[in-house]
C-alpha cells in the first residue's frame, strides 16, 4: 500500500500577522479576472446534475491516465526541493475581497505528480483557475520551473478564521489520489480520508482513484459554508462528488457521492479512513522512545444498528491482519484520537494530543455488508498503517450507478461517544512466572454507577475469548480518577490469535461501550 507522505506541515497563510496593510496583489486580480470574467472559450455552465453526466459518460471510456511525463523536471524533485517551492499567501484567491474564504494553490512536484484542474463557480457558472507561477514563492536554489512543464496545479487547500475572527488558517486540504483532510478549532491535521477504497485487501494489488478535477463554489459575504464539487477517475470507475463543508468547533463535511463502474468491483471501501498507530501502553515495550505514545489514532468506535457502541483499540501487529465487523447497515463509523492531554504523548514537536477525530455517519441507507478495519505492521510514524471503510455486501457492478450521502465530523472524540461508561484507556502486560497475559480497561466516570462507590462488585463483567482460557475477571473503581477499572486474564494455551469481547452491566442494565481486542503473539 502507498500512502501520501506524512509529516508534511504546509504554513499556515500568514497575511494577516504581518505587519502594515499589505497591497491587493495585481497577480491576484489578474487570475481571478481570467477565472471569473463573464466571457472566454473555456466558460461553461455548472450543476451537479450536470457533473453527474460527465462522470457517468466518462465511465463508458476508457480510462486516461494523467500524470507528468517521466523526464519531466517536476518528476526529478526531492523532499526538500519540493519544500521550497511555496505558494505565496498574498496571492490567496479571494484575499482582500471580504469573502469569508480563502483557497491556496499546490505546486506539481515529487510526490505529487499527477496535476488537478481547479475550477472557480460563480452564479452557475464554472471558469478554469489558470496556473500561474507568479502565484508561488522559489527558492533560488531551484532549477527555473517552465510553466508548459506543470500542467495544472498539485491540489489546494481552504483557510477560513476557524480560530480567531482576525486571522484566516487553513482547515482543509485536498492532495494527491482522492485524500484529503480536515481539523476542528485548535486542531493539528492526523488521519486523513479518501474519496473511495478499490481492493485495499485482496489479490491484484490496491487501486487508488484521484480527483482530476475541482469545482470550487465562489461563497457568499455571509457564508458559514462553502462547497466543492470534484470528478473521480480510476481504471475501474469514475464519480461524482459534492463536499458541503462548515468549519468550527468540529468541522463538518456532507458527502454525496455518485459512483459508475467501469467493471465489477468486489471489494471497495466507502468513506475510506486513513491513520496511524505506532504504539501505546498496549505494545510500549517493542519500542526504545522517550515519548508514552505515538498514533494519530487510538481506537475505531463504531454504532452497532441495534443501538450497541463498540470500541475496538487500534494495534501495530506483527504481520498484515484485517478484521471485519458485520452488520445489517452501518449507523457510524469512525478513527478517534481519545487521548488529548500532552501527558499521554510527551511530544512537544508532533503534539499528537491535538490530533483530530473522525466520524462518519451514513444520511441514507447503505444496506447490508461490513465494516472492515486493516491493519499493518510498521516500524515508523511515517508511514499511514490503519485504514478503515465501509464494504457493501456483494461490491458494486459494472454499469451501475450507486449513491452514497454521509456526513464527517472532524473533531475531538465522536458525537456517540457515551458521556459515562466510554473507553478511555486499554493497557496488556505480561503476568509474573506465567504464560499469561494481563489486559486493563478503563471506563469513564465510573464513581457515578449507583452502589459502585461503596461495593465495585455491584457492576458485572462479561468477557469471552475465541482461544485460550480467561483464568480471572476483577474490577474496581480507581478513586483518583473516578474510573472504572477492568482486569482481564487470558492464558493463550498455545494459541496465536485471541478476540476478547468485554461487555459491563450496572443494575442488570448494559453499562458502558463494548470493549473488543484481537491479541496476536
Amino acid at each position: 500500500m502507498i500512502f501520501p507522505l506524512r509529516g508534511v506541515n504546509y504554513p499556515t497563510c500568514a497575511a494577516f500577522l504581518k505587519l502594515g496593510a499589505c497591497l491587493t496583489c495585481l497577480a491576484t486580480q489578474a487570475v481571478l479576472a481570467q477565472s471569473e470574467s463573464g466571457s472566454g472559450d473555456d466558460q461553461t455552465s455548472f450543476s451537479q446534475a450536470w457533473l453527474d453526466s460527465k462522470a457517468r459518460e466518462l465511465a463508458r471510456q476508457q480510462f486516461q491516465p494523467a500524470v507528468l511525463d517521466a523526464d519531466n523536471p517536476l518528476q526529478a524533485l526531492d523532499y526538500d526541493q519540493y519544500r521550497r517551492i511555496v505558494f505565496d499567501p498574498d496571492q490567496a484567491i479571494w484575499r482582500d475581497t471580504g469573502l469569508p474564504f480563502q483557497l491556496q494553490m499546490f505546486h506539481p512536484g515529487f510526490l505529487s505528480t499527477t496535476p488537478v484542474t481547479v475550477h472557480l463557480v460563480a452564479e452557475g457558472t464554472a471558469k478554469p483557475l489558470p496556473f500561474s507561477t507568479e502565484l508561488f514563492d522559489y527558492h533560488a536554489s531551484l532549477p527555473a520551473i517552465d510553466p508548459a512543464d506543470v500542467g495544472g496545479f498539485a491540489g489546494f487547500r481552504i483557510h477560513y478564521p476557524i480560530n480567531t475572527p482576525e486571522r484566516f488558517e487553513e482547515f482543509l486540504v485536498f492532495l494527491g489520489a482522492s485524500y484529503f483532510r480536515a481539523v476542528g478549532r485548535e486542531q493539528f491535521y492526523g488521519l486523513s480520508a479518501r474519496g473511495l477504497a478499490v481492493n485495499t485487501v485482496g489479490p491484484g494489488g490496491e487501486e487508488f482513484p484521484r480527483f482530476s478535477e475541482f469545482w470550487i463554489e465562489r461563497p457568499d459575504l455571509q457564508d458559514t459554508q462553502i462547497v466543492v464539487h470534484a470528478l473521480l477517475d480510476s481504471p475501474s470507475l469514475t464519480g461524482s462528488y459534492r463536499f458541503l463543508v462548515t468549519p468550527g468547533e468540529s468541522t463538518r463535511i456532507d458527502v454525496d457521492a455518485t459512483l459508475f463502474p467501469r467493471q465489477d468491483l468486489p471489494r471497495m471501501g466507502i468513506a475510506p479512513l486513513t491513520s496511524m498507530f505506532l504504539f501505546d501502553a498496549t505494545n510500549r515495550s517493542r519500542f526504545d522512545d522517550y515519548r508514552s505514545a505515538v498514533h494519530d489514532s487510538d481506537g475505531l468506535q463504531f454504532l452497532r444498528a441495534n443501538g450497541e457502541i463498540v470500541w475496538r483499540p487500534l494495534t501495530n501487529p506483527g504481520r498484515l491482519q484485517v478484521s471485519a465487523f458485520a452488520d445489517t447497515r452501518p449507523v457510524g463509523f469512525g478513527l478517534l484520537q481519545r487521548h488529548s492531554e500532552f501527558a499521554h504523548f510527551n511530544d512537544g514537536e508532533a503534539r499528537y494530543d491535538k490530533r483530530t477525530s473522525l466520524w462518519i455517519e451514513p444520511l441514507d441507507d447503505w444496506g447490508m455488508g461490513h465494516l472492515e478495519l486493516v491493519e499493518i505492521p510498521t516500524g515508523e510514524e511515517t508511514s499511514d498503517n490503519i485504514v478503515a471503510y465501509w464494504q457493501p455486501a456483494g461490491g458494486l457492478e459494472a454499469g451501475g450507478e450507486y449513491h452514497f450521502r454521509y456526513r464527517m465530523v472532524w473533531g475531538y472524540d465522536s458525537p456517540v461517544s457515551p458521556a459515562q461508561g466510554r473507553i478511555v484507556e486499554t493497557a496488556a502486560g505480561a503476568v509474573d512466572k506465567s504464560p499469561e497475559r494481563v489486559f486493563v480497561i478503563d471506563y469513564s466516570n465510573g464513581d457515578r454507577i449507583p452502589g459502585v462507590t461503596s461495593d465495585p462488585a455491584t457492576v458485572t463483567i462479561n468477557a469471552s475469548t475465541s482461544a485460550g482460557v480467561i483464568t480471572d475477571i476483577s474490577g474496581t473503581l480507581l478513586e483518583p480518577t473516578g474510573r472504572y477499572r477492568v482486569y482481564i486474564k487470558l492464558d493463550p494455551d498455545g494459541a496465536e490469535l485471541a478476540e476478547l469481547r468485554v461487555t459491563l452491566e450496572a443494575g442488570g442494565q448494559p453499562w458502558g461501550e463494548t470493549w473488543l481486542y484481537r491479541w496476536t503473539q
